[in-house]
């Protein structure tokens, strides 16, 4: 119906616009990247490594640990710088390739010699003369760090810190090379070094930062390798041991249009993100990184423990708070997630974000979002979640793909949710629509189709390929007969009239809603109805033939109810409600027809015109209903159906070969309705022989099988008494093709 499709169509398109702004709305939305979705985003890249963890494997990596046991043994930390050079001694005589600390000493030793005979003015002469003579335990500690290949801890301050301003010792220059453009623009800054003193930095091997930054929400996702701090590029702690280790040669950094891209160290290629951070791809913590402090000193740890390691003294003591949430752990020790940055540039497994990812996902969520918007108003509601399953399945398999085979980190949490809230709102609109949609199909045709096929219109309304579409109909008039005499036993009664025809109206329509067919119209006591529009019913001339019948049923209820209400009201007359029932199938063009200001949803053509001559004729032939010989050759096989005339209608040239109809199935089975069958078959063939005697003869057959069969065809066949008692008189002649003429409607 172009009414409901150019609604339709207008919602569509309103729905297709507010899923476009929604989509573009989020992409800027993405583009000014908020804090909530940046968080969003990095809790679903912690997702992808809580379900695929980087895999255990043994790598060169010892993490010592200053436990609760090594506090048992030594003391409370800090401990005397002269006890951590006796732990770099023993590592150092066990093996330890190089030794990384993730401490810093960047304050004088109170346990020092020179430091206690200062602190203690009213020590003995002699005494404080030799605790002066003594080395300080600062030298005693330079003194180990020379005989080893030790990376003192350095932090970076976030903040100016004028305690650090004032200090002037000089940051030692770390050699690199760079890759691309300048890279400093790039790195992440800070105004002031956190340093170790003096004498202790200038003895180490190397200078590492252990600074780490979490994410707003905590967690430690990103580790910076390099940054810049004072102005000079300084590597990380972990970078930095992978140096010195492999002969602490230059690193390099790598940069491009979008910032950094890696570091070269150690002949390691790292990939970074724009600043300079990497990825680590973690497991779980391991005690089998650990080895404690306490047992390296107390000469319980095994030699080969420690022999060929890269060993990070760190703390795992839960007095100290050196804890960090990882993507795969709540609290890991903080030294641990250098150790696990090692194994990952040992084994070359870092996670990357490239820098072109932001781009690509903002492409494919703009390109599935226009899938989206254009093909959910197109489909179904279940078809439409099945499309939306599966462009949200094809993200999320993309993005496992890349991350199980390719480490890379393509965020699934924006492109998913942009898709969800655009399915949702489109998916609403669709819904919203159809229950407008069905709303109008149920005001426009529920008072002329039936419940069911309402509900069925509703549920499919593209079965509305209306206005003025051309298709088979089967048509039916019925009329009551005698409705002048009617009104007049009514005429101080009106409003009784009107009940009677109300009651017996909505009896009638029941039996043709019952068989889903479409009530065109009333008019006055005539009902026009059709079958087979506006939904398909390939067995329309059955249905209609069906609800014939039952109308017949439903007349005879009426009738005796109303015998039973005269019965009880002295004087009132009871006139018997008689139909006549015209039945024809063929092509009509239905659809709305009317003006722009009204118009009905209707039926027209030679079919419809001819319908309803035969209702016209039901009663000059005797009988109730009469079909079509299109009705008819569609049901003859199954329900009792006679053929009564050939005739030609008023305003029809063509004659029509015309049935009545006497009952279903049952009856057409019967033994005698066949003999009436073939009794009325001589009856025809006589009258249009002009074999007169014949046809007189099948007359009386038909008349005893038809009080057995308790059909009402007497005026049928009184019909044919007088034609053939007429053309006895009165011969047609030899020129006559036996079609009646009918002379009224």
């Amino acid at each position: 119906m172009r009414l409901f499709r150019s609604a339709d169509s207008m919602g569509i398109a309103l729905s297709r616009l507010a899923g476009l702004a929604l989509l573009l709305v989020l992409l800027g939305l993405r583009v000014a990247d908020p804090l909530f979705l940046s968080s969003i985003r990095n809790q679903g890249f912690d997702i992808l490594q809580r379900i695929h963890p980087r895999p255990a494997s043994q790598q060169p990596i010892k993490i010592v640990d200053i436990d609760e046991k090594s506090l048992e043994l030594v003391g409370q930390w800090p401990w005397p710088r002269s006890e951590v050079a006796r732990l770099i001694d023993r590592l150092t005589a066990m093996g330890a390739v190089v030794v990384g600390f993730d401490v810093v000493f960047a304050e004088p030793d109170r346990l020092s010699p020179d430091r206690i005979a200062e602190d203690n003015p009213g020590l003995p002469e002699q005494a404080r003369a030799d605790l002066l003579a003594l080395p300080s335990n600062e030298e005693v500690l330079a003194e180990s760090l020379r005989r080893s290949r030790v990376i003192v801890g350095e932090t970076s301050a976030r903040v100016e810190d004028q305690t650090l301003a004032g200090r002037e010792t000089p940051i030692p220059e770390v050699p690199f090379a760079t890759l691309g453009a300048d890279p400093t623009p790039f790195l992440l800054k800070f105004p002031h070094l956190v340093q170790n003193l003096p004498v202790i930095s200038e003895a180490a091997t190397g200078r590492g930062l252990f600074t780490v930054e979490p994410d707003p929400d905590g967690i430690f996702r990103r580790i910076p390798l390099v940054m810049m701090v004072e102005e000079r590029v300084r590597l990380g702690l972990s970078a930095e041991m992978l140096r010195i280790a492999t002969g602490g040669q230059a690193f390099a950094i790598k940069t491009g249009s979008a910032g950094i891209e890696s570091i070269v160290v150690g002949g390691v290629n790292v990939p970074t993100d724009g600043s300079g951070r990497v990825w680590p791809w973690f497991n779980a913590s391991s005690r089998d990184r650990y080895v404690s402090a306490g047992s390296v000193m107390s000469g319980e740890a095994a030699p080969e423990s420690i022999a060929g390691q890269l060993v990070v003294i760190g703390t795992s003591a839960v007095g100290l708070e050196d804890f960090r949430a990882t993507p795969v752990a709540n609290f890991m020790p903080g030294v641990e997630i250098h150790a696990q940055i090692i194994e990952n540039m040992l084994t070359k497994e870092f996670l990357y974000r490239p820098a072109y990812a932001i781009g690509m996902e903002l492409v494919i969520t703009l390109v599935l979002g226009l899938i989206i918007i254009w093909l959910v108003p197109k489909i179904g509601a279940s078809y439409s979640f099945f499309a939306a399953a599966t462009v949200l399945g094809v993200v999320a398999a993309g993005v496992l793909w890349a991350f199980f085979s390719q480490r890379t980190l393509l965020d699934a949490t924006f492109p998913g949710g942009t898709l969800a809230a655009v399915f949702m709102l489109m998916a609403t609109a669709n819904y919203m629509r159809e229950e407008q949609q069905r709303r109008q199909i149920r005001s426009a045709f529920g008072q002329y189709l039936s419940p069911a096929l309402v509900d069925r219109l509703a549920d499919h309304p593209e079965q509305l390929v209306l206005g003025g579409e051309t298709r088979e109909l089967t048509l039916l008039f019925t009329d009551v007969r005698g409705f002048t005499t009617i009104s007049e036993s009514f005429k101080s009664n009106p409003q009784g009239l009107t009940r009677l025809m109300n009651h017996f109206l909505t009896a009638l329509s029941k039996a043709i809603l019952d068989r889903d067919g479409t009530i065109d119209k009333y008019m006055g006591d005539a009902i026009m109805a059709f079958w087979n529009a506006p939904v398909d019913l390939p067995d329309h001339a059955m249905r209609a033939c069906r609800a014939a019948l039952d109308m017949v049923r439903q007349a005879e209820a009426v009738n005796a109810r109303r015998r039973e209400e005269v019965a009880q009201s002295p004087g009132e007359v009871m006139h018997e409600i008689k139909i006549g029932v015209g039945i024809n199938s063929g092509e009509c063009v239905v659809g709305n027809m009317g003006s722009d200001m009204r118009f009905d949803y209707t039926a027209l053509g030679d079919t419809v015109n001819l319908a309803s001559r035969l209702e016209g004729q039901s009663k000059p032939y005797g009988v109730t209903i009469i079909l079509g010989d299109n009705t008819a050759v569609a049901v003859a096989d199954a329900l009792a159906v006679l053929e009564i005339d050939l005739i030609r209608v008023k305003g029809k040239n063509e004659p029509e070969r015309i049935h009545t109809l006497l009952g279903v199935e049952d009856m057409a089975a019967d033994q005698r309705f066949k003999a009436l069958k073939d009794a009325n078959r001589r009856l025809l063939d006589g009258y249009r022989a002009q074999q007169w005697d014949a046809a007189e003869a099948a007359i009386g057959e038909m008349r005893d099988l038809s009080s057995g069969l308790e059909v009402n065809i007497g005026g049928y066949l009184a019909l044919y008494e007088s034609r053939v008692a007429f053309f006895r008189a009165d011969p047609p002649g030899d020129g006559w093709d036996g079609v009646y003429t009918a002379a009224s409607k």
